[in-house]
């Protein structure tokens, strides 16, 4: 049994389609949902799944093993962040390396970073004249969006997209992908 954490700070949609994915496949658990945000949706939507959650402040994340020790406790394999808004701690990376994947909704090396994401993301693509946007699954190192890249794919950009029909666009080759390659990596180890 291959057992997953998820890291999310929002709504939780990726990580909603991660758990109906591996709800049926009997050699993959997505053991724990943590978050940093008391409010987020992904916490109902872990319920729903009945995935245990931890929510966690600054300071435990950082400031404490709090986190790390959890992660530890429930024999973690892998940890996704999907829509995870803060950086990874060392103590984190050193216990998982390579173990640890996320998902940016554009084409990594260009427009990651600190303060790219959502719609900050899109619209910088689109004041660039893009032709193409999409996603980048990538391991996880101590900067934001530098880790190797895994996984791209692309889609156009018409002349009308705003931000938002672009982020349209980008959900679904999230949802169409980002299960899909944790389950060849999860599978491979």
């Amino acid at each position: 049994m291959k057992r997953i954490a998820i890291f999310a700070s929002g709504n939780g949609t990726n990580a909603e389609r991660i758990m109906a994915y591996f709800s049926t496949n009997n050699a993959v658990e997505i053991r724990l949902v943590l978050t940093n945000n008391p409010n987020a949706g992904v916490l109902q939507r872990a319920k729903k799944f009945g995935v245990a959650t931890l929510i966690f402040t600054r300071e435990e994340l950082y400031k404490s093993d709090k986190v790390v020790d959890t992660l530890l406790n429930k024999e973690i394999d892998l940890v996704v962040l999907a829509g995870f808004l803060w950086l990874v701690p060392s103590s984190i990376l050193k216990q998982f390396p390579d173990r640890i994947i996320n998902i940016h909704p554009a084409l990594l090396p260009k427009y990651g970073g600190k303060g790219m994401f959502g719609h900050h993301v899109h619209e910088a693509v689109i004041a660039n004249k893009e032709k193409q946007s999409g996603i980048t699954i990538h391991y996880v190192n101590e900067h934001y969006d530098e880790g190797n890249i895994i996984f791209q794919a692309t889609c156009d950009i018409s002349n009308g997209d705003t931000s938002d029909s672009l982020a349209s666009k980008i959900h679904k080759l999230e949802y169409a992908h980002f299960p899909v390659v944790i389950e060849k990596l999860i599978s491979a180890n």
